[in-house]
């Protein structure tokens, strides 16, 4: 969680959901944690919009299936609570935030500390968490930029190449 005030960008918040105090083979009850987490982060920060990373396709499909349960749960947290959800590719989000799509996790992690002023390096799935806040948060000083420069409407469907918006 971040929170901007045009180009400012200052940290909020990070951290895990954890579903391993449920079986494995739950699948239910994991969703239901990880819904449950997302709908109390919301709420507890007052969350205006959500960035969420769009799944590629893995190698094994049983865990591409799984992690896109579990995406569509996140989201679905997001939405009942009235935030527009925008979905990035984590090629996006590294280009963003690195300079460059290939960016390795750890180059992700001090970009992110240095962007945000953090003590330390967050984790690896909290700075890629909050590199997609920063790139969303980039992105939308740009998209208001350009709206009030042009008579266009900014279309909800298309904001960013790759990209999706709810």
């Amino acid at each position: 969680m971040i929170e901007a005030d045009g180009p400012r960008l200052s940290y909020v918040a990070s951290g895990t959901i954890k579903t391993n105090a449920v079986a494995t083979g739950d699948l239910p009850a994991r969703l239901k944690i990880i819904f449950d987490g997302v709908c109390e982060v919301a709420g507890r920060y007052g969350a205006q919009c959500a960035a969420v990373e769009i799944v590629f396709v893995n190698v094994n499909p049983q865990s591409t299936l799984l992690l896109g349960q579990a995406r569509g749960a996140a989201i679905t947290a997001l939405v009942s609570r009235d935030l527009a959800v925008s979905e990035y590719t984590a090629l996006q989000m590294k280009k963003a935030v690195v300079g460059h799509g290939h960016a390795k996790k750890e180059q992700v992690q001090h970009m992110v500390q240095r962007l945000l002023s953090l003590p330390a390096e967050p984790g690896k799935d909290a700075a890629d968490a909050l590199g997609l806040a920063i790139m969303h948060a980039h992105a939308n000083v740009s998209f208001e930029a350009m709206s009030r420069s042009t008579t266009l409407q900014r279309r909800q469907h298309a904001q960013f190449k790759g990209s999706r918006t709810y």
